[in-house]
């Protein structure tokens, strides 16, 4: 039983933002410290990437853990009107394969950092995140991720 209203509950989720999260501003300040520069959500690529280095022709993602299903302890599957979210997150899910398939065509290099690994229990110092992020836009990987890492395990 969900405890707010249906007009509380609307005006909760309209207030989630899809742009300048929390998560990507940390990244964000993390990386142009560390002297990169990037464009943010260039509408001219498939699924508008948060962030796009033209320079390393990389993207990255800053992905929601709950909007885009990922398999974590950020990850709470809804109690209430469980078929809607699933269809929502699923068709979020399949989005994103198509968007990055696409980018990766187009000669683009793929990374998604997940809502996790800067926020909640398991998540890494920013520092460290930032540091994976560096390694990835100067190196030649094409598709990486990275997001939340259990007590003790190496990442």
């Amino acid at each position: 039983m969900d405890v707010l209203t249906p007009e509380q509950r609307r005006l909760n989720m309209s207030r989630i933002r899809s742009r300048n999260t929390t998560p990507e501003l940390m990244l964000r300040r993390g990386l142009h410290a560390d002297g990169f520069r990037y464009k943010l959500h260039a509408r001219d690529l498939p699924g508008s990437p948060d962030l796009v280095f033209p320079r390393y022709r990389a993207v990255i993602f800053v992905h929601g853990c709950f909007w885009h299903g990922h398999d974590c302890p950020r990850f709470k599957a809804p109690s209430t009107r469980r078929e809607f979210w699933f269809k929502k997150i699923g068709g979020n899910q399949l989005r994103d394969k198509r968007t990055q398939q696409a980018l990766l065509e187009r000669g683009w290099r793929v990374a998604v950092v997940w809502e996790c690994a800067l926020k909640g229990t398991g998540r890494r110092p920013t520092t460290d995140v930032v540091r994976w992020c560096r390694n990835f836009l100067t190196g030649s990987t094409p598709v990486a991720e990275t997001g939340f890492r259990p007590a003790g395990a190496r990442q």
